[in-house]
């Protein structure tokens, strides 16, 4: 079984600090900013670019309802439902997420703010781009580039209170494991 590659706390933090630095220049004369995490792993990230940039209006973004996939994945008993601390109706919007991966999130985020008003703009802020796209989606933010084989998985932790102990974990996706192990018996 091949060994997880995990990357730590500093360079996660360091790309958290870039991509703040990043939305700052581009909008440096705009008016007030909403982020918004997709729930659930873009909740913390965007609260902690809230911080880096002294945005008040950090909010967050169920997507349950627009997914897909939901037939095969149910909605988790814990959610978080969508919560945004301002009117988006001609506001600049920056979705926010842990990993883009194949693009069919950020079109369930979309289908979901759009359910909420019609904003002048929309941007995409992620901490990992790992490519694999099936949706024609880019991020306009990007914390880390990674390539990971198709059968592995990025784990993305972020701790709320210690981010000491944030990581990005890469490994073979479970049911891969279990292929194998199979195999082997």
């Amino acid at each position: 079984m091949a060994t997880p590659k995990t990357i730590g706390s500093n360079q996660i933090q360091a790309a958290i600090a870039r991509i703040a630095e990043a939305i700052s220049a581009r909008h440096d004369q705009t008016g007030p900013l909403i982020l918004l995490g997709i729930a659930n792993g873009g909740i913390t990230l965007a609260r902690r670019l809230g911080g880096h940039l002294g945005c008040k209006q950090v909010g967050t973004l169920d997507i349950s309802f627009h997914r897909d996939d939901i037939g095969r994945h149910p909605i988790p008993k814990e959610f978080s439902p969508t919560v945004l601390p301002a009117d988006v109706t001609g506001a600049t919007v920056i979705l926010v997420d842990d990993v883009l991966f194949t693009g069919r999130t950020v079109k369930a985020a979309l289908d979901e703010l759009f359910d909420h008003g019609r904003p002048a703009k929309v941007e995409l802020a992620v901490l990992v781009d790992r490519g694999g796209r099936l949706m024609p989606v880019a991020a306009d933010y990007t914390g880390l580039t990674l390539s990971p084989a198709a059968g592995e998985k990025v784990i993305v932790t972020l701790d709320e209170k210690h981010p000491d102990r944030d990581r990005i974990e890469i490994s073979v996706a479970k049911s891969k494991i279990e292929n194998r192990k199979s195999k082997i018996s």
